[in-house]
């Protein structure tokens, strides 16, 4: 009897910490969660809508300078490979992959891929947040624009999931230009092996190297 009365307290106690928490709090932890990993690098899926389009979806791996990006375009899957310096692009298309010197506009592309994680720390900066619902797994945060924040290229709104269970980021999803990006299915700590194309792993491949 005295255990389930404590377990059940206990359980009661847990349930209290959940619901009484802010949006900030909610956000404040989950920012530990992700510097918790920072050095373990992040994957995730990153869904990109144009407007007459379509949607173009993206599987992104990144840990310091190096990035790995899988897509299907027309059909033809290409996977792009990076670092400080060089880019590798795979097409099965001809099985073929050309490797390409970074200019200084690719490193600065490559950087913006890189802040596609950085974009799950900070949320609240510039930004009013307030919990729009709640589900059994997970806290779905508004995010506003503030207005005090003048940067142009942040988004009006996003859209914030949250998981209960860890303080995992669940997605993000924002819209600006008429483009909407929504990123889900994060992750972290993966096999680094995949950040670098090894030709192996591509038998018959054609390498042209360009540098």
């Amino acid at each position: 009897m005295k255990r389930i009365v404590i377990a059940t307290a206990m359980a009661l106690l847990c349930a209290v910490s959940v619901f009484a928490q802010t949006a900030e709090e909610i956000i404040a932890r989950m920012d530990a969660v992700m510097d918790r990993n920072k050095d373990k690098g992040i994957v995730m899926t990153v869904d990109i809508g144009i407007p007459l389009l379509g949607t173009m979806s993206s599987r992104t791996w990144a840990k310091d300078d190096n990035i790995r990006l899988e897509a299907e375009i027309a059909g033809t899957k290409v996977i792009t490979w990076s670092d400080s310096e060089s880019e590798w692009i795979y097409s099965t298309k001809d099985n073929k992959v050309t490797i390409t010197k970074l200019k200084i506009s690719d490193k600065s592309r490559t950087s913006e891929s890189e802040d596609s994680a950085e974009m799950l720390t900070g949320i609240t900066e510039g930004y009013d947040v307030s919990i729009e619902k709640e589900t059994p797994d997970a806290w779905h945060i508004k995010c506003r624009k503030s207005k005090s924040n003048k940067n142009k290229d942040d988004p009006k709104n996003m859209d914030l999931v949250i998981s209960k269970a860890d303080y995992y980021p669940l997605s993000l999803s924002a819209k600006l230009s008429g483009t909407t990006m929504t990123m889900h299915d994060i992750g972290f700590d993966f096999d680094e092996s995949l950040l670098v194309f090894n030709p192996d792993d591509y038998p018959g491949v054609i390498i042209e190297d360009k540098r």
